[in-house]
């Protein structure tokens, strides 16, 4: 019996990078966001592929009321429900400092609004004794930086609730699987200055495949990001504090 998939934030250019692959290994996939009209276009190239049925439902991390219908679809799906996350929001920290109550939207975006669908999930992953989660945090969850500590203090919170969620749902046949991508070519990271080694959607959702297929916990990807993160969390922080990273 295929696997079925339930896509956050499916029109990111990641999410359907990694649909693409899902579908043409014949699982189903449930696409889930704002742009309707954009998602049927995908629902129907995932059928093309090979999918065992492509549907959309809007998914808004700001409007808990379209969680239930989702929640009911998954209900619905025989089989193995799994999810994966591409949710996120991340103006420039400028524009967060001039204006502070942007916080709310970044926080719901990036954490809050798919940690109450996961939420709402976790009882049927547990149910049926099996289903993966797939979250898709940052490298800047792993220190704040002068230059997006609010979208990364939300990433660190996701990444945070990840492990937990790992903890509760591996007890049960599940699986939490945590990715933690580098710069990546996706409309969020359109025109930032001072990118470098841009992955591409493409890459990132190979990776991801591979660390399911190993059973990963968490990954970062492209996978030379693990080293970059892990010296910049050992430089102390009063050193750290004075660079402009």
């Amino acid at each position: 019996m295929a696997e079925t998939w339930i896509i956050l934030g499916a029109s990111s250019s990641m999410a359907r990078a990694l649909t693409r692959r899902l579908a043409a290994r014949g699982d189903g996939l449930i696409l889930a966001g704002r742009e309707l009209a954009d998602l049927e276009r995908d629902a129907a190239d995932a059928r093309v592929r090979g999918a065992a049925f492509a549907e959309t439902i809007r998914f808004d991390a700001r409007d808990p009321a379209c969680l239930a219908p989702i929640l009911a679809r998954a209900e619905a799906c025989e089989g193995t429900v799994s999810a994966a996350v591409f949710v996120g929001s991340m103006p420039p920290q400028a524009e967060i400092d001039a204006d502070p109550g942007l916080i709310e939207g970044v926080v719901t975006d990036s954490f809050t609004g798919p940690a109450r669908l996961l939420q709402g999930l976790g009882p049927i992953i547990e149910a049926r004794g099996a289903g993966t989660v797939i979250g898709v945090g940052s490298v800047a969850g792993d220190r704040g930086r002068i230059g997006n500590y609010v979208y990364g203090a939300a990433k660190a919170a996701f990444a945070t609730y990840l492990s937990g969620l790992r903890n509760r749902l591996g007890r049960a046949g599940g699986h939490v699987l945590t990715v933690k991508p580098g710069f990546t070519d996706t409309a969020m990271t359109w025109g930032i200055e001072g990118m470098f080694l841009v992955a591409s959607p493409d890459k990132v959702a190979d990776d991801i495949l591979t660390a399911l297929e190993k059973q990963r916990n968490v990954i970062y990807t492209p996978f030379f990001w693990m080293g970059i993160m892990g010296i910049i969390r050992l430089i102390p922080e009063r050193v750290f504090k004075k660079l402009s990273v």
